[in-house]
């Protein structure tokens, strides 16, 4: 990593904002954050990195990855690390990260491989042209197996019959990014998976321009899936609840 002063943008903050989400990622993220440094400084955009590496107490002495977020930001003045002992889960996270961001576009991403730190600045290319509020990707080909590629289509197709106003192809997929007004508009409450739904479900009814690229999703070659089988019945009673939640209180945001 560098370590040279962070750039700004004519407003005064970074062009944008990478939320990176650690999780038990281990020394694989050094790697990761390197290409997408690369790839960020090819585009010539001025960044800053969030880097979250939240973590549960009965875990930390096996988990080495808040130690190495920390090393990585005292090294760049372009990344922050977020280590903090976890209230929630994948949610919970993604807000931590989100609500330090300075840029005036901010994007997130899974720190472990498997969603291409290239589609970081795709994405922002394609937030930029179509002059949209969100950008996000849609997985085309994935390298996950079968099971988890029936799994989510059969969400995508739930979220959008309970949920008409949303178009997006693949709720969960990653990178997602943001203009920094649009995202102040979003109330996200979620603290676990359901996060991006939520996101996708507000937006929509928020009417915001959304631009979408197809993207290649690989398989994680450092560990399984935090994805269980619970995790999915989970997903699918959140959906309804929220679906119901909205119905019931006419002041709901959706």
């Amino acid at each position: 990593m560098n370590i040279r002063s962070a750039e700004t943008s004519a407003t005064g903050r970074p062009d944008i904002s990478v939320v990176v989400l650690c999780y038990k990622a281990g020394e694989s993220v050094r790697a990761l954050v390197a290409r997408l440094e690369e790839s960020l400084e090819a585009r010539a955009l001025s960044y800053e990195l969030i880097l979250v590496a939240n973590y549960n107490a009965s875990e930390r002495a096996a988990d080495p990855t808040p130690e190495i977020v920390k090393e990585l930001a005292s090294r760049d003045r372009r990344a922050v690390a977020v280590a903090l002992e976890k209230e929630g889960m994948f949610g919970w996270d993604v807000r931590t990260g989100l609500v330090r961001a300075s840029g005036d576009a901010i994007a997130y991403i899974d720190g472990d491989g498997q969603n291409p730190v290239e589609d970081v600045v795709r994405a922002y290319d394609a937030l930029c042209a179509a002059h949209a509020d969100m950008a996000l990707t849609y997985r085309v080909k994935r390298h996950d197996g079968l099971q988890r590629i029936f799994i989510s289509r059969a969400y995508n197709l739930l979220l959008r019959a309970l949920f008409p106003r949303v178009s997006v192809h693949d709720a969960n997929s990653k990178p997602k990014i943001f203009t920094r007004e649009a995202l102040s508009r979003l109330a996200l409450s979620s603290d676990d998976w359901f996060i991006d739904a939520e996101i996708v479900i507000q937006a929509a009814y928020k009417n915001f321009a959304v631009a979408q690229i197809p993207t290649v999703f690989h398989k994680n070659l450092h560990r399984s899936s935090f994805v269980t089988a619970r995790a999915v019945i989970v997903f699918l009673a959140e959906l309804v609840q929220y679906r119901i939640r909205t119905w019931l209180n006419s002041g709901a945001q959706v």
